[in-house]
């Protein structure tokens, strides 16, 4: 699948700072960069792989670049801004109210006076050692595509280009390069001279043939930092990663159908990726405390049922009547219940009609 990696033309000496989960992140020697964040959106059909990435960086370099690996050969777009936004509205949580019966620590009689508790409760041709298939200007980047079959030779023309190829970066990348994948270069400059990258930079889009649902991950494990990745996944079904390789858990926290073409008003962005068709959503959060552990790419499948989810958080209510705790008036009741059933026992025992005693016998005289 794809991998982004920002590779930047930077005259002087080009060292990588920090990678992400979309490729490698290379600044100048004397500038740092971090990536917080990094949020894609994965749309398959079955033959065909898109990816709208977005990074959420900063430091105070002036320049950038990525380096991304991708399985075939891509088209490269600007992204819409908007999915994200669609995407977070859809899958956001949800509040709810449960309630319990019994009091609990922080309620009356044992501390507090009401009635809440705030408990909380997804192959290019090798015709040449390095090929540039195309370069294009989109927006703020300056997108180079590249087919290279031989890391030497990919870091010769980096060099040749004004990008510096770290021992380390070249290591990552063999696995793509033994596989024949190409690579997206992008460089990227903030629009006023002079100012650093910082904050959410505009989302790239890419557009390859797959017959697999691969997200790749392997340049990660070259951060410096932990990291933290956010993949909403679009496809016939709901999918999950096959593995954790080496991060955290993948939790899900969102999984549903959509019908973007019924609902193109709510969804516009998202019907214009997807072509207007019915799409399985599954939005997944995983974390990677130590980068260095990661060992591969995520492989997402199909589950075995599409069955929905969202997160749900709940507020833990005491259970009231009218204000009261319902305890105390079941309490209430109870005893009320009970003396009135003595106050009646005693009633019928009062009213309880006296059996006369029997007629008294006199003997006959004797004779």
């Amino acid at each position: 699948m794809v991998l982004l990696v920002f590779a930047a033309q930077l005259g002087s000496l080009i060292a990588p700072a920090y990678a992400c989960g979309c490729g490698a992140m290379v600044v100048d020697r004397t500038a740092r960069v971090s990536v917080d964040r990094e949020t894609s959106v994965v749309d398959w059909d079955g033959s065909t792989e898109q990816i709208v990435m977005r990074l959420t960086v900063r430091g105070n370099a002036p320049e950038a670049a990525w380096i991304m690996p991708v399985p075939h050969r891509a088209t490269v777009g600007l992204g819409d801004a908007s999915l994200f936004s669609e995407l977070q509205t859809l899958t956001a949580p949800v509040s709810a109210t449960r309630h319990y019966f019994w009091p609990r620590a922080k309620d009356w009689p044992f501390g507090g006076s009401g009635g809440r508790s705030g408990d909380g409760a997804a192959a290019p041709s090798a015709a040449a050692p390095v090929e540039v298939v195309g370069r294009e200007r989109l927006g703020p980047f300056d997108v180079a595509r590249l087919a290279a079959t031989d890391p030497a030779a990919l870091e010769s023309w980096l060099k040749e280009n004004g990008f510096e190829l770290p021992d380390r970066l070249a290591t990552a990348l063999r696995p793509y390069v033994e596989q024949k994948w190409e690579y997206v270069a992008v460089r990227l400059a903030p629009e006023k001279s002079g100012s650093p990258l910082s904050g959410e930079l505009d989302p790239l889009r890419l557009r390859f043939a797959s017959d697999r649902l691969v997200y790749p991950m392997r340049l990660s494990r070259l951060a410096a930092t932990p990291q933290s990745l956010g993949l909403y996944v679009l496809a016939a079904h709901r999918m999950e990663p096959r593995g954790a390789i080496g991060g955290g858990r993948p939790e899900v926290t969102y999984a549903g159908r959509v019908d973007a073409g019924q609902e193109r008003g709510a969804y516009p962005a998202l019907g214009a990726l997807t072509g207007g068709r019915p799409v399985f959503v599954t939005a997944i959060d995983q974390s990677f405390p130590r980068p260095e552990l990661i060992d591969g790419d995520h492989e997402l499948r199909a589950t075995g049922s599409d069955t929905a989810y969202r997160t749900t958080y709940y507020r833990d209510e005491l259970l009231t009547v009218g204000g009261v705790p319902a305890w105390a008036l079941s309490l209430l009741g109870g005893a009320a219940v009970v003396v009135t059933a003595l106050l009646l026992a005693l009633r019928a025992r009062r009213h309880r009609p006296v059996t006369p005693p029997p007629p008294v016998t006199v003997p006959p005289p004797l004779a």
